[in-house]
């Protein structure tokens, strides 16, 4: 199998071009063994056009000439990079690129996957959680009785005996978040989504009850210390949110009916002090840090 050729899963950078030489030059060897053509496969949403421009760029980046078609329902038949959009199903059919040496790269139609939040969203409200730069994780403390709503699309609670745990945010910086006591979460959602509490937006309240009422599911984390996170809650669609503590977190997770979350081991379980927030009521601010080259960062983490 693939995974038994030197690893399956690559990590890449569709803005640096971080390991993507790598990855594109085992993907031809293996193509090359097995005489076939390669495809680029992926949910909807996932990253697909960036990657691919990328390799093209790669490819191409001896001579101005670009080869394939634009991306977005196929219609722009000017040769050209693809065309990235937030957009689900705007690929309608197999699209073949020549990278040379008689290898085809196909970019295929996004896949539509089951309990994904973004597949409920307008248009409008899908540009702001799909990231369009990087990602400024924010974390925050939260105890028992307190709750952090990401917009007005999922609420994360701690409940029970449970001690203060933080809980750093990795979704697009144009969702805002907002820490609240429970007991008052769900009324200040009624009254402020679509305004304060966005996605999702005007109005508000209707676009909830097409969304979906919120159902929840209860967690328990073991915690790891205060040094990293110990686990991940993904929320299909949205984002993670990592969770960093001693003792065992009882967490209280809502989303709308249907879509999918899952608790894994933590993808970035270092950054939780990087991206600690404060709280002033109105927004969240990230903590100024150093970067490696000496600069400050201040950056805002929500308004």
């Amino acid at each position: 199998s693939i995974a038994n050729i030197g690893g399956a899963v690559r990590l890449v950078s569709c803005k640096t071009g971080f390991g993507i030489s790598q990855m594109i030059g085992k993907a031809r060897g293996i193509a090359n063994d097995m005489d076939c053509d390669m495809y680029i496969v992926g949910a909807a949403n996932a990253g697909k056009s960036t990657l691919i421009n990328h390799i093209m760029e790669k490819n191409d980046e001896d001579s101005k000439k670009s080869r394939g078609k634009k991306r977005a329902g196929n219609a722009n038949k000017k040769k050209g990079a693809v065309t990235a959009s937030p957009l689900p199903g705007t690929t309608l059919e197999f699209i073949k690129i020549d990278i040379g040496n008689g290898q085809n790269l196909y970019d295929t139609p996004g896949l539509l996957v089951e309990g994904t939040l973004t597949q409920r969203l307008t248009p409008a409200e899908l540009k702001m959680v799909v990231p369009k730069k990087q990602v400024e994780p924010v974390t925050f403390r939260v105890g028992s009785g307190k709750c952090v709503l990401i917009g007005g699309l999922a609420k994360i609670e701690v409940i029970g005996d449970t001690r203060p745990f933080m809980f750093t945010f990795f979704v697009s910086n144009d969702i805002k978040l907002h820490p609240t006591d429970s007991a008052k979460a769900d009324e200040f959602v009624r009254t402020h989504a679509g305004e304060m509490l966005t996605p999702p937006l005007e109005p508000g309240p209707e676009r909830i009850e097409q969304i979906g009422e919120f159902e929840y599911h209860e967690v328990e984390i073991e915690g790891a210390g205060w040094k990293e996170a110990a686990a991940d809650i993904s929320l299909r669609g949205l984002g993670w949110v990592a969770v960093t503590g001693a003792g065992t977190a009882k967490v209280r997770i809502g989303v709308p009916k249907g879509i999918g979350f899952s608790v894994r081991p933590p993808l970035m379980p270092f950054d939780v002090w990087e991206a600690t927030a404060k709280y002033t009521g109105g927004r969240a601010v990230r903590k100024s840090t150093k970067t490696r080259s000496g600069k400050r960062n201040r950056g805002v983490g929500r308004r």
